[in-house]
Formats: C-alpha cells, structure tokens, sequence
C-alpha cells in the first residue's frame, strides 16, 4: 500500500501562509522547526481528513514565477471542505477577506463542483466537496 504523506511548498513568509491555512482550512500546525545552521525553517500543516502540507522557508530559496500565471511543476493543491454550499461560503469569505478568485465556483466538465483561490504567496488551492 502506497500513500501521499505529505506535500511541501518554499513560502517567503511562514507565519501568514501557516495562519491562512489554519483561518480557512482548519488546518493544524505542529511547533516551528528551526535548523539554523542552514537557515530552514518549517511547519507541518495537518488536516482532519488526512494529509498534511509542509511550508518551508529558506533564505536563498527565489521565486522562479509570477504567481498570476501557470507554470511547469505542480499545479494547485485541492481542499475538500465537504458540501458544495461550503465552497460557496468559503470562497465569499475569502473575496470578502482580500483573496484572489482564480476561478469561480462551478462544476468542471468532470464533474467535480470547486472554486480557486490563490493562497498569500500565489499558490492555488481549490476549494473542493
């Protein structure tokens, strides 16, 4: 058996990204790692429907992109938040917040009802059932 125990993103600003996760995903962080001979630091963000999202911030770690656009690499990080009334409520909560919609609740053409929103660093999560 095989599983995805997390995923990991390099984020300039840990503290706003973990508090964003927390705030509109319920996600729970363990205690900042420091390893200050490398200048690393990171928190483990776990979600009560499993899976975790690591945020990592390193110095000389440089942004390679303009976060309005697509890129090679991974695309997005999907968030299931239960029932299609809460991607509405959740992606109004965030327009009202000052978030970027990078899409629109809807249902995709396969099926799945969603909404984007970029993260404080431009990640895409889309809010999903």
């Amino acid at each position: 058996m095989t599983n995805i125990q997390h995923v990991a993103i390099w984020v300039d600003h840990l503290e706003g990204v973990r508090h964003f996760y927390e705030k509109y995903f319920m996600a729970v962080s363990n205690e900042k790692y420091i390893n200050p001979t490398k200048g690393f630091s990171s928190y483990m963000l776990s979600f009560r429907g499993g899976g975790a999202l690591e945020i990592m911030n390193r110095n000389d770690i440089k942004p390679v992109r303009d976060p309005d656009t697509e890129h090679l690499g991974w695309a997005h990080i999907a968030i299931g938040v239960g029932s299609r009334e809460k991607v509405l409520e959740l992606t109004e909560a965030l327009r009202a917040d000052g978030y970027k919609i990078a899409g629109e609740p809807r249902t995709t053409g396969d099926g799945f009802f969603e909404s984007v929103v970029l993260d404080p660093e431009g990640n895409r999560v889309e809010i999903t059932l």
